[in-house]
């Protein structure tokens, strides 16, 4: 029985800072050379966090209204926290507001470079991370961006978030190796519904299996349930042993709902998920009990949270953690690297890099790869069925 994961109430520092210096490769001398003496650029505007000779920058939706802004606020303090815990850092941050849009993240950018920034850090929003690497590439430098949009990504324009690419191989990975072959999806009719559904016949077709049936629905229940009532059809013919259904919040829910209604449940095909389904809605709903899905090793985020949370007074929005890991491999590449830090052969080391939402590496194209555990619902709680791999020495 996979061992159960239940709050994390310890204050215990087991990854504090391993971003940015664990599994880097081995590297020519050439890559060994001390940090720069300093860098070049003028005054800056705005907050600076440290005092490294190393200039960062860091590009938020400060001002922005509602979830954007306490997002962009819980970024700045995990990066703060992710400064304050690495050891003799070199690096200064420099904190800027992109406002949340195009214009914003172009003259924060225009900014940043100006000021001597040799990195960019951010923008959050797709449209923001194409404006500001308008600015960037020209003036060779790279972007880590948060962006979960993959079209944003490009040649020295990475994206450090969790994208749906990595939750579907993943979790079709895991389930094909115990023998769900025959696959029926229920995506959303949008975006993100069109990356996974990609994503999904790619991986699936590697695995050797097959995507038998995919309805997509609008986001609205009527809809919704007229799509998932003809998936269950499908399943009923006996043609689907796995149905894969991403969604998450209020949507996974009651998609298993109406699959139930229809006589379909867990005794007759296995529910796969994606990473949204670390979320309370879903992990209480009984339908979905001993469904799959991907995400990071959650104890290395507890253990960030905890620290978060004892030093700004509440709990980090989700997101946050990305800004602690982008810091933290800044800070550890700039230590160990010095002037070829950002350079892409160092940031797309195939051996990756390891924060506290697990280990990562950057690929050429600014995609990224995320070693995932697999967790299985168990009443109201999740169990480890398979453990994110340390590295990414095999099965990558």
């Amino acid at each position: 029985m996979p061992g159960l994961i239940r709050s994390f109430a310890g204050r215990a520092r087991l990854w504090a800072i391993v971003a940015g210096v664990a599994l880097a490769a081995c590297s020519p001398t050439t890559l060994l050379n001390p940090p720069p003496g300093g860098s070049a650029g003028g005054p800056v505007d705005g907050e600076v966090i440290g005092t490294g000779p190393t200039r960062v920058a860091l590009l938020l939706p400060l001002s922005a209204n509602g979830n954007a802004g306490q997002v962009a606020k819980d970024m700045r303090n995990s990066a703060e926290l992710a400064l304050r815990e690495f050891q003799s850092t070199s690096i200064q941050i420099l904190v800027k507001d992109d406002r949340g849009t195009p214009d914003g993240a172009r003259a924060a950018a225009s900014a940043a470079v100006a000021e001597g920034a040799q990195i960019i850090l951010g923008p959050l929003f797709a449209e923001s991370v194409t404006a500001a690497a308008s600015v960037a590439k020209p003036a060779n430098i790279p972007v880590v961006a948060f962006s979960t949009d993959s079209s944003t990504a490009s040649k020295g324009v990475y994206l450090m978030s969790f994208l749906p690419q990595s939750d579907v191989d993943r979790i079709v990975r895991y389930a094909s190796g115990q023998g769900r072959t025959s696959y029926a999806a229920l995506l959303p009719a949008n975006a993100y519904g069109a990356v996974v559904e990609a994503s999904l016949q790619r991986a699936v077709a590697n695995a050797g299996g097959r995507v038998i049936a995919t309805e997509k629905y609008n986001l609205d229940r009527t809809s919704m349930q007229e799509k998932a009532t003809k998936i269950a059809n499908i399943v009923k013919q006996g043609t689907v042993n796995a149905v894969f259904i991403p969604d998450g919040g209020e949507a996974a829910p009651f998609l298993a709902q109406v699959l139930a209604a229809n006589g379909v449940g867990q005794a007759q095909v296995k529910f796969l998920g994606s990473g949204q389904w670390d979320d309370p809605r879903v992990i209480r709903e009984s339908n979905l009990n001993s469904a799959w899905f991907p995400g990071p090793d959650l104890v290395g985020f507890r253990a960030y949270a905890a620290r978060f949370k004892a030093a700004y007074g509440k709990d980090p929005l989700r997101t946050a953690s990305l800004a602690y890991d982008a810091v933290s491999l800044a800070a550890g590449l700039s230590g160990r690297f010095g002037a070829q830090a950002f350079t892409e052969k160092v940031l797309t080391t195939s051996s990756g890099f390891v924060g506290v939402d697990g280990a990562f590496r950057f690929r050429p194209d600014g995609l990224n790869q995320r070693a995932l555990a697999v967790y299985q619902i168990e009443r109201d709680q999740l169990g480890v069925l398979a453990p994110a791999p340390k590295n990414f020495s095999a099965g990558f």
